[in-house]
């Protein structure tokens, strides 16, 4: 896909409706834990954790995980953001598509090789959302963008997995 289609398909995303059940969460970055999570300020100054939706991106302590950490904080700290939360996982943070300056910032992740498409909860996305992700990852795996320079990039799933194996 080249990169006027990729936008093209991006302000297509953008401009879909936003689900009857999504919340949307409009406030400040105050924090960035790692690539693929952040903390949202609300304008009542409530804390809002945040794990990006459709994405995962390395672990701090695998390879590219303070890079995507980086990446993510380059893109959304200190900056206004719009979430659209869908549902809130295990770990109690609130799962959403968010946009700063009108840019989905998984999106930016997954163009800059700093994160996998979440193929695992893909079910969970839009299908034009689906569709746009996996392309975006597979352009980035196919010009060896970011982590895919690496010859045999671990999924952060896998990475935790084998932490949890050795423990």
């Amino acid at each position: 896909m080249t990169r006027t289609a990729l936008c093209a398909a991006l302000v297509g995303l953008l401009c879909t409706a936003i689900p009857a059940t999504a919340q949307v969460l409009l406030g400040r970055v105050v924090g960035v834990s790692d690539g693929d999570t952040l903390t949202v300020l609300d304008s009542t100054k409530v804390p809002h954790r945040v794990r990006l939706s459709g994405i995962d991106a390395p672990e701090k302590r695998q390879p590219f995980g303070e890079r995507s950490k980086e990446n993510l904080s380059r893109l959304a700290f200190g900056k206004d953001a719009r979430a659209e939360c869908r549902e809130q996982d295990r770990y109690g943070r609130q799962v959403c598509r968010v946009s700063v300056a009108g840019q989905d910032v998984a999106v930016a992740q997954l163009e800059s090789g700093l994160a996998w498409w979440f193929r695992r909860y893909a079910s969970e996305q839009p299908p034009q959302e689906r569709t746009l992700y996996e392309a975006i990852e597979t352009r980035a795996s196919i010009d060896r963008v970011g982590l895919w320079r690496d010859p045999d990039p671990v999924p952060p799933w896998e990475w935790r997995k084998r932490l949890r194996e050795q423990e």
